[in-house]
């Protein structure tokens, strides 16, 4: 692979799968569940996904490998606990191009009533392949303008923001959104909880190690940078929007509230633009996602955790041409589920990851070299671990049934191949 790819690259990748809009779609529910404190809620949940990033890039430094969380319990734990956790993580990057092609074909499908939705889904699937296969350069530069737009409009809307309320008559409390003391801690941690999935993407980042420049510099300052940023553009947003919108407005579906405060911002022209910008953050959130499983796909194929010819790379473009072509077949399946039922079983493979990824940190640096420094060997990446186990009281029943199935294929699996299997690191 061609390593064509420097920090704000990077970073813009992860802030492409993670969506600096993302903040509106949940906005209505957590502020239902805070009291209308979301944004101490967002400070909550960055401090609480700060821990797992660190973990990610300590790891990352140590093997520079596209397959992420995989090559890290590999190194760590050994090849067959390694494919069960590089197992569960497909699962997570395969869901996320569904469903932003479920979003987008129900979006466009709404403006278009003549057009079915499958033809919209097969068209985005075809589109992402094609950029996907011509190389990670191009989809970073596309990604790039898919979140420059995304910024614009948040930056759109945080300088509305201000113009409504310099013209506002009523009393403005500055302080009323971060703290009330009739608020409990715990219903800021219930919204923490659901606002954590809104973080999941940042260890994206890490399977571009084979294509990052300098990736043992570049990758773990990548994903602090795309946490810390995220966290604080998700905080600034929704703190905005609380001084614009202090008192839930009476009969208005939680769904819909993150809409009705686009809407008194800045008016039905500015909706419409929220719902374009919507259709490209799907965009750019697939793009990435497809980029991310396939070079995880890559890794394992290399390493013959599956078929060595996910690990076989296109001449031409130096990409994972198969790894791709499977991901692009399978996301087709968004033509058969619902957007409930998608949205339901994401975040499992994503937490699996999380929870090994710190454990990983532990048995390598404390356990393996025997450095003794507690403090960052065994507190930062064991609170990382708590967190991360906290987080799994957020999953549904769903997720966890689907994920558990999921696992219990890739344990059939490895047995079966288990005399096969040579993962050299």
């Amino acid at each position: 692979m061609k390593r064509v790819l420097g920090l704000p690259s990077l970073v813009l990748f992860g802030l492409a799968f993670m969506s600096p809009l993302a903040v509106f779609v949940t906005y209505g529910a957590v502020q239902q569940v805070t009291h209308a404190h979301i944004s101490s809620a967002y400070i909550i949940t960055l401090i609480a996904i700060i821990f797992t990033a660190i973990s990610y890039g300590r790891m990352s430094r140590v093997v520079p490998n596209a397959g992420s969380a995989y090559a890290y319990a590999t190194k760590s734990f050994g090849q067959r606990l390694g494919f069960i956790v590089g197992w569960a993580l497909l699962l997570d990057y395969l869901l996320a191009p569904m469903m932003c092609y479920l979003v987008l074909s129900i979006y466009l499908h709404d403006y278009f009533p003549e057009i079915a939705k499958n033809y919209w889904i097969i068209s985005a699937a075809i589109i992402m392949f094609g950029l996907n296969v011509l190389g990670i350069k191009l989809v970073s530069k596309i990604n790039v303008a898919l979140v420059a737009c995304q910024l614009l409009f948040v930056m759109l809307f945080l300088v509305l923001s201000v113009i409504v309320l310099v013209h506002s008559n009523s009393e403005i409390y500055f302080l009323a959104p971060l703290y009330d003391p009739k608020v409990k801690l715990a219903l800021l941690i219930n919204g923490s909880a659901i606002l954590c999935l809104s973080f999941l993407g940042f260890e994206s980042i890490s399977t571009l190690s084979e294509e990052a420049e300098k990736p043992k510099d570049t990758i773990p300052k990548a994903i602090i940078l795309c946490v810390v940023l995220s966290g604080l553009l998700y905080t600034l947003t929704a703190y905005m929007g609380q001084l614009v919108m202090p008192h839930w407005p009476q009969h208005t579906d939680p769904d819909t509230m993150g809409l009705k405060l686009i809407s008194i911002v800045g008016g039905k022209a500015f909706k419409a633009y929220f719902i374009g910008m919507t259709l490209v953050g799907c965009l750019a959130t697939a793009m990435a996602a497809i980029a991310s499983v396939s070079r995880v796909l890559y890794s394992m194929g290399g390493n013959g955790a599956i078929p060595s010819i996910f690990g076989r790379l296109h001449k031409k473009y130096q990409t994972p041409v198969f790894a791709i072509s499977i991901v692009s077949i399978i996301s087709l399946a968004s033509m058969f589920i619902s957007l409930t039922l998608a949205s339901s079983m994401i975040s499992f493979g994503a937490l699996v990851a999380f929870t090994f990824v710190n454990l990983a940190v532990f048995k390598y640096y404390y356990m393996d070299l025997k450095q003794q420094n507690i403090i960052i060997n065994v507190m930062l990446p064991f609170v990382g671990f708590g967190l991360t186990v906290w987080l799994w009281t957020s999953l549904s029943s769903t997720a966890i049934a689907v994920g558990i199935c999921w696992l219990a294929m890739g344990i059939a699996y490895l047995r079966i191949k288990s005399r096969k299997i040579k993962m050299d690191l």
